[in-house]
């Protein structure tokens, strides 16, 4: 067969070769959505489900990387490239990476993080889910009745008495322990204990821990009988769950910013702790849950 470089012409062997090329690379790894997630059940359990819209809306390859780490460990991966979407939460983008002090609104948050994080890095925040996953003060709710708490103001009176166990992230973010005990004045019998996210709520109903910071659609609360105390002081921001894109992705798959916005405002409080507690109380497969509301959902 003649060089195609020397001589310009293209036999029929040489034209299906470089037509079989073109294939190949247009169904290349660029063209498989990658969905990644945090290290705990909501996080896995959101990105099955914004996995399987794609993948029933669109037709594309889905690729799945759960339980990847904590929200600094997601955000090196998008902006890498590693992963091109993953779901994050609006005041853990305004505080942890973006570093700004809690406060603002939810509306306020939301266009905040919007418009920072695409002048910044090229990344489209889609319209939320429709919950606010803030932190939980849990304590056991035999233990709230007893003393009498109902807010964390309460909980600032009998903190020396008691130990608490946080989970790693929630002891050094901006908007975690350090500013949370400043404004309550809380102090407790040591420094908290720090432990992995899914392991406070069991350390606390077994007793191991007093008070915990968990997550308010978290559906072991109910389950292990543990209480959330009020926010009385409002401390902490808004925490709306949406999904995080990659703008290119957009770019060259505007069929996935569709299928996402089909998704949006379809989630509140209560909904999403009952998909956590079919995952976690009732230990229910993720692909199974997800396919299931998305059919009851979205047909």
């Amino acid at each position: 067969m003649a060089d195609v470089r020397e001589t310009g012409q293209v036999g029929h062997g040489a034209r299906w070769a470089i037509f079989a090329l073109i294939a190949l690379t247009s169904c290349g790894p660029r063209d498989r959505i990658i969905v990644g997630a945090k290290n705990f059940t909501e996080s896995d359990l959101l990105a099955e489900i914004v996995a399987q819209q794609i993948e029933r809306r669109t037709g594309l390859p889905v690729g799945r990387k759960l339980h990847l780490g904590g929200t600094f460990v997601c955000d090196r991966a998008i902006k890498s490239g590693d992963i091109d979407l993953y779901v994050e939460y609006t005041g853990t983008a305004y505080t942890a990476v973006l570093n700004h002090s809690p406060g603002p609104s939810a509306d306020s948050v939301y266009q905040a993080v919007s418009e920072e994080y695409r002048s910044r890095w090229g990344l489209v925040w889609t319209t939320p889910f429709g919950f606010n996953n803030t932190f939980a003060i849990a304590v056991r709710q035999a233990a709230a009745d007893s003393h009498g708490l109902r807010t964390i103001s309460d909980l600032a009176r009998i903190a020396p008495r008691w130990k608490a166990g946080f989970g790693y992230e929630f002891l050094n973010r901006a908007d975690g322990f350090p500013g949370l005990a400043t404004m309550y004045g809380l102090r407790f019998s040591a420094p908290p204990t720090a432990m992995d996210l899914g392991l406070t709520y069991r350390a606390l109903a077994e007793g191991q821990v007093d008070v915990i910071a968990g997550n308010s659609t978290d559906g072991q609360l109910e389950a292990l009988h543990l209480v959330a105390l009020e926010d009385d002081r409002h401390y902490f921001p808004p925490y709306e769950a949406a999904p995080v894109v990659r703008g290119s992705v957009l770019e060259r798959h505007p069929e996935v910013q569709r299928a996402l916005a089909e998704l949006g405002r379809r989630i509140d409080d209560a909904d999403m702790r009952r998909l956590n507690a079919l995952a976690d109380v009732e230990h229910r497969d993720l692909r199974e849950i997800a396919r299931d509301w998305l059919a009851r959902t979205l047909p």
